[in-house]
């Protein structure tokens, strides 16, 4: 049996490696936010790019954005934007999946099985609306169906609604923690 000593190191370094996960997760989404989406925004006479519209977009959006977006701002879009979000739904899922399992310890197997499938969900909704994106972009305003933007719109909202709730859902188990963490200093004093 291993004992206590080994084990806390254990979860530190454990802990260590989450916060330079959160640290890379934050690097990724700090530069699509201060340099791609805005750069791509811009680009597009201050419309904004689809990744930046969690309740979705119609037809007429995403066809006015395709139109006001200039050829070199549409390789920006799938190159660049496309390279970082490639990689952010995979950090920002397994971000928020391991902090909800680790903080939810003291719930059921299967409710903690439950709240990561939430982040999991976003994850996947991401990459499948950066896939829809990416057929719009190749199409263009004057090529896109109805179809294609219901679908990318759908994929938009529930990445959004998965994310939020997971977000949410850590937070709570944050301040949970915390409250526990002041009410036995409090004790020990």
């Amino acid at each position: 049996m291993q004992n206590l000593a080994e084990r806390e190191a254990r979860m530190t370094t454990g802990w260590k490696l989450y916060w330079v996960l959160v640290a890379v997760t934050l690097a990724v989404y700090l530069a699509m936010l201060i340099w791609t989406l805005p750069a791509i925004s811009a680009a597009a006479g201050g419309l904004a790019p689809f990744d930046l519209r969690p309740t979705g977009y119609s037809f007429e959006d995403a066809q006015a954005f395709l139109v006001a977006l200039p050829s070199d701002s549409v390789k920006f879009y799938q190159n660049t934007q496309h390279r970082l979000d490639a990689i952010f739904p995979a950090l920002v899922g397994a971000v928020l999946a391991i902090g909800l399992w680790q903080l939810s310890r003291a719930w059921s197997v299967k409710v903690r099985l439950l709240l990561v499938m939430f982040p999991l969900a976003g994850a996947v909704s991401d990459y499948l609306e950066n896939s829809a994106v990416a057929k719009m972009l190749v199409a263009g305003g004057d090529l896109i169906t109805p179809e294609m933007v219901e679908l990318s719109s759908n994929w938009t909202v529930l990445k959004s609604v998965a994310n939020s709730f997971s977000m949410i859902s850590l937070l709570g188990f944050l301040l949970v923690v915390l409250s526990r963490a002041m009410k036995n200093r409090g004790v020990e004093k």
